[in-house]
């Protein structure tokens, strides 16, 4: 990995061309490929996580994500410090889920069993990412390994991401679960 003033990159430019998308935002490379189940406990796998919020699929399944007439189905985890919570303007870097794994899958997932709630979004717009911002050279900074970079700032550049984060809005909240 290097830092320029033009921005972060891979020092292999093969490596580097194959892990950008077609924004050319740099993604995380992770040992072996993003198949099988997904690890409940564990962050997504960034390719996987990235596809299904491109696509808006299932993470679980990579089915199509469950939409009715009142919006696409999001299953997303009850903050311990929740106190008058409002899922308008949301920002997530959780995929929707289809309806078979909105199910089974708070039953799986240790941050969904805790408590969580459903919605039906109807707007849910890509606004940036999730992963490292590495300072620009000559900065004392540290690497800031949980940042949040808006597809439309400066620092994006300088960030590796690991997730797609998408607001959403238009929101109804279905259910909830204790």
């Amino acid at each position: 990995m290097t830092v320029t003033v033009s921005g972060v990159a891979y020092t292999d430019p093969v490596q580097d061309a194959l892990a950008r998308d077609l924004d050319g935002t740099l993604w995380a490379l992770c040992e072996g490929a993003a198949t099988g189940k997904p690890r409940y406990a564990a962050e997504l796998h960034p390719e996987r996580q990235r596809v299904a919020m491109e696509g808006l699929l299932c993470a679980c399944c990579r089915h199509p994500a469950d939409r009715n007439e009142h919006g696409m189905l999001w299953v997303l985890p009850v903050p311990d410090d929740a106190v008058d919570l409002r899922w308008e303007g949301l920002h997530s870097a959780i995929p929707p889920m289809c309806e078979p794994c909105s199910v089974s899958v708070p039953l799986l997932c240790p941050r969904l069993r805790d408590g969580h709630v459903q919605l039906r979004v109807r707007e849910a717009e890509p606004i940036g990412v999730r992963g490292t911002l590495h300072p620009r050279p000559g900065s004392q900074d540290a690497p800031d390994y949980d940042a949040f970079v808006r597809y439309d700032s400066p620092d994006m550049p300088f960030v590796v991401a690991r997730q797609a984060v998408r607001e959403l809005r238009r929101t109804t909240v279905v259910a909830t679960a204790p």
